[in-house]
């Protein structure tokens, strides 16, 4: 069993209503978008952000496709320049 740790925040009652999102939903939400932050501020690696949010990198790079995010952690102007060297 993997070695977790319990975190406990506190939010607006109202808040899961407005977002119409039941508690798993929004954990699950909550995880991913930071997930998908950390990775897009190359804060952690696509395999990591992948195990932060619980979920496939399949499903993380579809998570990332929808948060607009590139999968690409380098700037395309330095993807082009490699490409040319090469």
């Amino acid at each position: 069993m993997m070695d977790t740790v319990h975190i406990s925040i506190e939010l607006p009652r109202n808040l899961l209503s407005a977002l119409r999102q039941d508690p798993e939903t929004f954990v699950r939400e909550m995880r991913l978008a930071a997930a998908v932050k950390w990775y897009e501020t190359e804060q952690v690696s696509q395999a990591k952000a992948a195990e932060i949010a619980g979920v496939s990198r399949a499903e993380f790079l579809a998570a990332l496709h929808r948060f607009g995010v590139t999968p690409f952690q380098y700037p395309v102007e330095e993807l082009i320049e490699d490409a040319r060297r090469e």
